[in-house]
């Protein structure tokens, strides 16, 4: 074991606990359980939510599963990966005033929350409840996975010991402080994230003897490195352009990234949050799928992606920089599980169990439901993630295209369409669902786009039909 390199991974943790013990005393001490547990008392400035955003966006997938993919495919996946710059700016600019304050208004915590006021129809909520539990629940276990190759890695420990360490790190610090512990934990893995980014890019280019040498160490190796098509020409115009639905306007449609719309303290903080996110997600997805590449030319012959990036800062940093940097992948993963895990539980409690099993439930049995479902989702996923997939970025695009083709249009059109029923949200979240997993599992990219094309498009046309024609039947 490397002492140099797990020191500073250590004092990363140590950190993360310290804010989920001092975040708890808040929750104690609020008049308001829910709402301070699953939102943090929509109290966010603008270098928080920003932050938070970027932190929660992103994950394993983008330090360690997309890096690993662009080692294999080229500067292909590089030009694919900075779709996601604008990813806050729109979220922020789609959602952004209107949603807080409709939100607000309708006392909503919790996506699920505005999506019962909007359409006033249980089978919205239970669809919606379910969707998150499936699809987040696809996506906890890459990040779970994520983290405990990264643990493995660097500590030499197998895999399950990994795994089982992660997964109490998270535990501990968002069962006992909610939101707000997630929030300014994220504050603090974004900037280590950023930091990290920056200083495994430099020192990667200068390993490689500067980005001339190792551009043509890729020519020679693989022309097609350096083409936007990828290595094996899988990267079609076409291909390309569908990932601005995925990663681009589609986010729109993520329950985790949504919730964040509703949790800004001011229009200000909001402004401020778009400027600083944007280029914060410029710089760190720009930089480590561009390192991703890099690494190729300078650590060629690695086999499986997904251990790139570790092998990487240990490869062409000091012990205690390469400890320093890895905290960066640690931090995305981490800040991605807390999001996800406390939106898990709040579907769970705050709109199936305060909604429907038990309305009358004391602030005393809520605190006791919200920790335990934390608790019993985060092993959940622990048991589902001893047997892992080859690599995480394909099982955490899964969940995200699942999460828009249900998502999107009930939230989107929710919002700006008044003509918009319950059954036009009924009929887009289950054509949206259903076709994405039809699709995915028996034509996957048809016609050389991404799978999440066509059930974005079959939900929107699902929602318009269905609301007009309803509406019509009613007024007839």
């Amino acid at each position: 074991m490397n002492w140099a390199v797990v020191i500073p991974l250590l004092l990363f943790l140590a950190v993360v606990y310290v804010i989920g013990f001092m975040t708890n005393k808040k929750v104690n001490a609020s008049n308001n359980f829910v709402q301070e547990y699953f939102l943090g008392g929509r109290e966010l400035g603008g270098f928080i939510l920003a932050m938070t955003m970027v932190a929660t966006y992103g994950s394993a997938s983008s330090f360690i599963g997309g890096p690993g993919t662009a080692y294999q495919t080229g500067l292909g996946w590089v030009l694919l990966s900075v779709i996601q710059v604008v990813t806050g700016y729109f979220v922020l600019t789609t959602l952004g005033k209107k949603f807080a304050i409709v939100s607000r208004k309708m006392k909503a915590v919790t996506l699920v929350d505005f999506l019962k006021n909007r359409y006033e129809s249980t089978v919205v909520v239970v669809l919606a409840a379910v969707s998150i539990i499936i699809f987040l629940f696809a996506s906890l276990a890459a990040q779970w996975v994520g983290g405990a190759r990264l643990i493995e890695s660097l500590v030499g420990i197998s895999y399950p010991a990994a795994l089982s360490i992660f997964a109490v790190s998270v535990l501990v610090y968002v069962a006992i402080g909610g939101f707000r512990a997630v929030v300014i934990t994220d504050t603090v893995q974004g900037i280590v994230m950023l930091f990290g980014t920056v200083v495994l890019l430099i020192g990667t280019v200068i390993a490689g003897g500067g980005v001339e040498a190792i551009m043509k160490e890729l020519v020679q190796e693989n022309p097609r490195l350096i083409t936007p098509f990828g290595a094996d020409g899988s990267l079609t115009p076409l291909y390309l352009s569908s990932f601005w639905i995925l990663v681009g306007v589609g986010v729109v449609g993520l329950p985790q990234i949504a919730v964040r719309a509703m949790s800004y303290r001011d229009s200000k903080a909001m402004h401020q949050a778009m400027m600083i996110g944007t280029v914060v997600v410029g710089a760190i997805m720009l930089g480590m799928h561009l390192t991703g590449v890099f690494a190729r030319a300078v650590m060629p012959g690695v086999e499986e992606g997904d251990k790139v990036m570790p092998l990487l800062a240990m490869e062409v940093l000091p012990a205690w920089l390469a400890g320093i940097v890895l905290a960066a992948p640690m931090a995305a993963i981490m800040s991605t599980v807390d999001s996800i895990l406390l939106l898990v539980s709040s579907a769970i409690v705050k709109d199936i169990y305060l909604n429907y099993v038990n309305p009358e439930a004391s602030e005393k049995q809520v605190k006791k439901w919200s920790f335990a479902a934390t608790t019993i989702v985060g092993i959940l996923v622990f048991l589902f993630a001893i047997k892992p997939p080859e690599l995480l970025i394909w099982f955490n695009l899964f969940s995200f295209g699942g999460l828009e083709a249900v998502f999107i249009w009930p939230i989107v059109l929710g919002l700006y369409w008044s003509r918009g029923n319950k059954y036009g949200a009924i009929a887009s979240m289950v054509i949206g669902m259903v076709s994405y997993i039809l699709i995915h599992m028996f034509m996957p990219n048809p016609f050389g786009m991404h799978t999440v094309v066509l059930p974005v498009l079959f939900s929107l046309i699902a929602f318009l039909l269905m609301s007009i024609l309803t509406e019509r039947r009613k007024q007839s």
